[in-house]
């Protein structure tokens, strides 16, 4: 057995070995793991601290997930715009392919919680439908394999896979939406990079939702793909109790620049049900964003958006004080700083000087002034 399905096999799944670890009540885990599965590898174990942290909220069943009754399972309703199994086309020119059903661990406050854990992987005639679909539709050039984790599939059913879709002409980007890199780095082994590397341009979207999450072992498997040459990006949770704070959320964006990760998105949590006790409000989110702005590199600053409940797609956010005003003459700007700049519109009609920017320490404000025919 390959190194990484043996520390997988060693995870935690039962109430009554967790409890050996941790200090819990399995009979009141016992209730939960029913309807909603429980995986911890042995790294992400390892990076509990204390009862309750950051890292034990994500990843300990916690009995309020059973009282959130009135949330949807599919918030999102990924399963309106599946046109064949497996297959969701949302957007004009991509399209999600969910491969497995399991995950390194499973995520207390997942959005598709209706479905991980259960059994099963992407059969050969379910991958014969997707691809026959892709084939068809030719203004698809951008496949994201989720799931579930698509690295927790076995090498040869991930190069099969890859070699299905780039028989495709019209395809151009494979993107990997993952948590295994964080969570099992032990999968990341030379002999998946070799493999990856024959199928560029191969993208990552790692996900990363607080800075004890990377480790020396887990940067040292980012360092392996990114050294394979597959740029990564990373996808956070906004989560209540776990990251719903300035300093954390800078601590993690500065960790993963470190990591050769781009911060890409920051998601606001989604209504799914049996996790809303993690959302925050969208005024935390916006806070944070306005903390990083201006305050770190535009680097380490991730979209904060909204995935519309209802099947609307990403919707990003900023704080509306950058923009108070927008009108022909031009827009009115706040910084970070919070000093206020004025930026002209451009000319309509005959040519007039360029405008000259002054500013005014005593009040904050920057003007641009400029002789206009």
């Amino acid at each position: 057995m390959e190194e990484w399905k043996r520390i997988l096999a060693a995870s935690i799944t039962k109430p009554k070995d967790l409890a050996k670890h941790l200090d819990v009540d399995p009979k009141e885990i016992e209730e939960i793991v029913g309807p909603y599965p429980m995986r911890i590898t042995p790294t992400v174990l390892a990076t509990i601290k204390a009862k309750g942290d950051a890292i034990w909220k994500q990843v300990v069943p916690d009995p309020v997930e059973l009282d959130d009754l009135d949330s949807p399972d599919d918030p999102l309703e990924e399963d309106l715009d599946s046109p064949v199994p497996h297959l969701v086309h949302r957007y004009p020119d991509r399209v999600l392919l969910m491969v497995t059903n399991q995950c390194p661990i499973y995520c207390r406050f997942c959005t598709r919680k209706r479905l991980v854990g259960k059994p099963g992987f992407l059969k050969k005639g379910e991958l014969d439908q997707a691809i026959a679909y892709l084939r068809q539709h030719r203004e698809v050039r951008d496949v994201i394999l989720s799931g579930g984790d698509p690295l927790l599939l076995p090498d040869h059913l991930i190069d099969r896979i890859l070699n299905a879709l780039r028989s495709i002409p019209h395809l151009e980007i494979i993107r990997f939406g993952t948590r295994v890199p964080g969570t099992l780095p032990q999968r990341i082994t030379p002999e998946l990079c070799h493999m990856l590397k024959r199928y560029h341009p191969i993208y990552m979207n790692l996900h990363f939702n607080h800075p004890d999450e990377l480790t020396s072992e887990v940067k040292e498997a980012c360092a392996r793909l990114a050294d394979a040459g597959i740029p990564l990006g990373a996808q956070t949770v906004l989560l209540k109790g776990v990251n719903d704070d300035p300093e954390i959320m800078k601590r993690l964006m500065h960790q993963l620049l470190l990591a050769r990760i781009k911060p890409y998105y920051l998601y606001q949590a989604d209504l799914t049900k049996g996790t809303n006790h993690f959302r925050t409000t969208v005024e935390t989110g916006l806070k944070i964003i306005q903390a990083l702005q201006g305050h770190t590199s535009g680097m380490a600053v991730p979209h904060f958006v909204i995935d519309a409940p209802g099947g609307g797609g990403k919707i990003p956010l900023l704080p509306n004080e950058y923009l108070l005003n927008l009108d022909e003459q031009g827009a009115v700007l706040k910084n970070y700083e919070n000093k206020i700049y004025h930026y002209p519109q451009p000319a309509r009609g005959r040519s007039r000087e360029l405008p000259m920017v002054t500013s005014s320490s005593s009040n904050g404000w920057c003007s641009i002034k400029g002789v206009y025919e």
